[in-house]
């Protein structure tokens, strides 16, 4: 069997869909940014952490059941950051899941379930997004 040059295996990409960019479209949320990025570092992360939209939307933003229970959009982005960071400290590999408890529908707070996955991001830096268990 003949070793393979290293010009063999390049691939030339014909299009990258980078994390950037599906910030700036709404897919993810930068937790980057003025009013998030303090909750992250409290909470002990030290890598640029996005939440996707969808999650973000069920989870962090105000359900009118929320509202009702006098939930604030960072104490509820606080208990993920939390629960994550508990949960990273026991992983083993990239891709984790974590629960938390969060008031979606009910008054009653109920178990759910997010996944956070470490990756390279646009540079090849590592960086953390949050997401759905079912989401890519």
């Amino acid at each position: 069997m003949q070793k393979r040059q290293a010009e063999d295996l390049s691939w030339e990409v014909i299009y990258a869909y980078t994390r950037q960019q599906a910030i700036e479209d709404g897919v993810l949320v930068d937790l980057m940014q003025p009013g998030f990025v303090e909750l992250v570092h409290n909470a002990g992360i030290k890598f640029p952490v996005t939440v996707t939209a969808e999650a973000f939307g069920d989870y962090v933003e105000l359900t009118p059941m929320a509202k009702k229970m006098c939930n604030d959009i960072k104490g509820r982005l606080w208990d993920i950051l939390w629960m994550f960071r508990q949960a990273a400290r026991k992983a083993l590999g990239n891709t984790l899941l974590f629960d938390f408890y969060c008031v979606t529908d009910r008054m009653q707070p109920s178990k759910c379930t997010l996944k956070a996955v470490v990756g390279p991001g646009d540079q090849g830096e590592p960086v953390i997004t949050i997401m759905h268990p079912w989401q890519d």
